[in-house]
């Protein structure tokens, strides 16, 4: 059903509020900005987006601080705040969408597979969830892109402002 595309529901919303949107991602490795960018009309709300897969590029390019990742590693909810935040600031968008985890196939940083962390940056603040998903690499990571497009959609909609209307492809002007 189109109308219920999470990634067509939030580019509509942004571009009805005149908004922007940017994505740090791992190991989702673009795909949250991806499904943005198939959306007609996502060139009016979609900044861009940084696949930082290393820790280095999370560091050096997100601005996630090398002692945090020192500590509790790549996998974590403050660094997914941190990766969300960051990006927002650095592409100069209303909206940070990250995502961090362990797609497999095993344990990492101490991690399990299919540990999984989002967080949305906006003005009103920073939120962040943690998934434990099941499933192979690739369910884990279309797991985590719809994830993070429906709680973009959600922080947006609990904003002050926030009631929508139900979005469909109709909605979104070609672009």
């Amino acid at each position: 059903m189109p109308g219920s595309d999470p990634a067509v529901a939030l580019v509509a919303l942004l571009a009805e509020r005149g908004r922007t949107i940017a994505t740090a991602e791992s190991l989702t490795g673009g795909a949250v900005c991806s499904a943005l960018v198939a959306v007609p009309g996502a060139s009016a709300v979609v900044r861009g987006g940084v696949v930082a897969y290393a820790a280095d590029v999370k560091c050096d390019v997100l601005g996630v601080a090398e002692a945090l990742v020192a500590q509790v590693g790549t996998i974590d909810a403050r660094v997914a705040r941190a990766m969300a935040e960051g990006v927002r600031a650095r592409l100069g968008a209303d909206v940070g969408v990250a995502t961090t985890g362990n797609a497999g196939p095993e344990a990492s940083e101490g991690k399990p597979v299919g540990r999984v962390h989002v967080a949305i940056a906006t003005a009103s603040g920073t939120r962040d969830w943690q998934l434990d998903l099941a499933g192979g690499r690739d369910t884990i990571r279309r797991e985590t892109v719809d994830a993070a497009l429906s709680q973009a959609l959600a922080t947006l909609t609990s904003e002050p402002g926030g009631r929508r209307k139900n979005f469909g492809p109709s909605d979104v002007e070609p672009g």
